[in-house]
């Protein structure tokens, strides 16, 4: 072991595998400058064999891809940190962008490209009669030919085509030569400044499924932030991934490991970039840091300690409850002359089209949201029963601001739960005249009150007359809602074919009923395939009917 410490006696112990090393001693200076008071001893471990062992509580391992199978049980708990992402390049002026673009590139064609300099033409990528040479440039980077190994399955990557010397040369060929294609690392494309990809350089999409065609579910390649998120939530090839993670040894209860981990996933994201790894997209480095606070709230406390703190909690209970149903009383009897009367949504129990609640004289949209015109004229909307329920419940909500316009099937609002998230459609078009404030601090309004109190947006609508006749009332959507239920069945039997006894308990109850919460238990990928799949396809309906 080589141990980098700090004067003092350590208040955190920060095991390290090699090749992480550089790194875990950079946000030990960093965050030691900022918190003094902190003390950090590094230990760079260099058995090949570094596990969950060397642990005790309150110590932090930060480990690669390689050194992570040490580490596959229960009682060791792991957080990605980084990683390091092979991406294949071009020229943003290749003559055949558009094809690229729309085709892709499979890891058949991928293999046969590499195999000899005669195949490197634009034809053997495209699968046409292009003749035009693709002048593949490469660099001698052992992470890169290993991740293409892994990902085109073979034992060796040839090395035919143009060599540079450092990643700086190959994209600087890249960016000068319109017919050049390369493999690098995501962060050497990186432009800090602009925080998107370098002028020149446009990502090369993968065609997963060899179809030759870049479907929407594969299309993350138009920016860099439509790029990380796909990584993240499993679009990417997986051999093409290199993650870096700390490790403990079971929750994290030490306020000064909470603390430290916080750091390296928010403000210490910055020093990734100069080690050679990408940092986490906004949203992930959230749900983490969620997680953080979850463990210190769950496992923070001692026995005793829980049970003195059981009356006070219960009492600031009894306090909270008693204030919610006093201004949920308040807002009901201002709300009572205006608002449609319905009955508590809010249930437990296992969803289908005879226990939501559909309340008449509502109109109902394809893509799950309402619309209902008010005695004044203006236009309320918001999201139906039946999403709510399939959603769970919500932790934050992402709206529009008074006074945008927009049409119906655009864009209105963005639901989240725990860092996942679902992009909703306009029933009708319109100008919003007044957001639901309440929803910015308590977004399960939606899921307790979706008719009431969970409201969106007061809209004046534009097109009224017209576009209700889309849409539809209490009878026939509870029929349509019966053809959901089948539909989000067929839906999760498909998305989770390959995982089916992992996530089979988390879906269906007993007799194989659907559970209230459907996708809360399940990944951020499984919620792009809902969206892409499940509500997107309905959204385009409509423009069909309209025209």
């Amino acid at each position: 072991m080589t141990e980098n410490t700090t004067s003092g006696r350590d208040s955190l112990r920060v095991f390290s595998s090699p090749d992480m090393y550089s790194l875990a001693s950079k946000w030990s200076v960093e965050y030691n400058k900022l918190f003094p008071e902190t003390k950090i001893k590094v230990v760079r471990v260099s058995d090949n064999k570094i596990d969950g062992s060397l642990f005790n509580e309150g110590d932090i391992g930060l480990i690669s891809n390689e050194y992570f199978p040490g580490f596959e049980n229960e009682s060791v708990r792991k957080i990605v940190i980084g990683r390091d992402v092979i991406v294949p390049v071009i020229n943003s002026k290749n003559p055949y962008l558009e094809e690229i673009l729309g085709k892709g590139v499979s890891t058949e064609v991928l293999l046969k490209f590499l195999s000899n300099q005669d195949s490197q033409k634009w034809g053997i990528l495209l699968k046409n009669n292009i003749t035009t040479k693709a002048n593949y440039i490469w660099i001698n980077d052992e992470s890169v030919s290993k991740g293409l190994s892994v990902f085109l399955n073979t034992d060796q990557i040839n090395t035919a085509g143009i060599q540079m010397k450092t990643a700086e040369e190959l994209i600087s060929s890249i960016q000068k030569d319109p017919n050049a294609v390369g493999f690098c690392k995501l962060v050497n494309i990186m432009d800090l400044k602009s925080q998107g990809i370098a002028e020149n350089i446009r990502l090369l999409p993968i065609d997963r499924n060899g179809n030759g065609i870049v479907d929407s579910n594969e299309n993350i390649y138009e920016d860099l932030n439509a790029f990380s998120r796909g990584v993240w939530i499993g679009k990417y090839p997986k051999a093409l991934i290199s993650n870096i993670y700390s490790v403990s040894s079971g929750q994290m209860k030490n306020d000064s490991e909470i603390a430290f981990m916080k750091w390296i996933l928010t403000d210490g994201q910055q020093y990734l970039y100069s080690k050679g790894y990408s940092d986490l997209l906004v949203t992930e480095r959230q749900t983490s840091v969620d997680k953080l606070y979850d463990a210190k709230v769950n496992m923070g406390t001692t026995v005793g300690e829980r049970s003195i703190f059981k009356p006070i909690l219960f009492i600031i209970a009894v306090i909270l409850l008693t204030v919610l149903l006093l201004d949920a009383l308040v807002s009901y009897l201002k709300r009572k002359k205006t608002i449609v009367p319905i009955e508590s949504t809010f249930s437990k129990s296992v969803p289908d089209e005879n226990t939501l609640v559909i309340p008449k004289g509502i109109y109902f949209d394809k893509t799950h949201t309402w619309a209902y015109m008010e005695q004044n004229g203006v236009v309320r909307v918001g999201i139906d029963d039946f999403l709510q329920h399939i959603t769970g419940t919500l932790t934050r909500i992402s709206m529009r601001n008074a006074g945008d316009e927009f049409k119906k099937g655009e864009k209105i609002l963005t639901v989240i739960q725990n860092g996942k998230q679902l992009n909703l459609y306009a029933p009708v078009s319109g100008t919003i005249k007044e957001k639901n404030k309440l929803l910015e601090t308590n977004s399960s309004l939606i899921n307790s009150s979706p008719y009431d109190a969970g409201w969106i947006y007061k809209i004046e609508p534009t097109n009224w007359g017209r576009e209700n006749q889309l849409l539809f009332m209490a009878d026939k959507h509870r029929q349509f809602i019966k053809n959901e239920f089948s539909r989000l069945k067929d839906f999760l039997a498909s998305a989770l074919v390959t995982e089916t006894e992992k996530y089979s308990l988390v879906i269906l109850q007993d007799g194989g009923e659907l559970i209230d919460g459907t996708l809360s238990n399940l990944g951020p990928e499984v919620w792009d395939d809902f969206q892409t799949k499940f509500i997107d396809p309905s959204r385009q309906l409509w423009f069909y009917e309209m025209f």
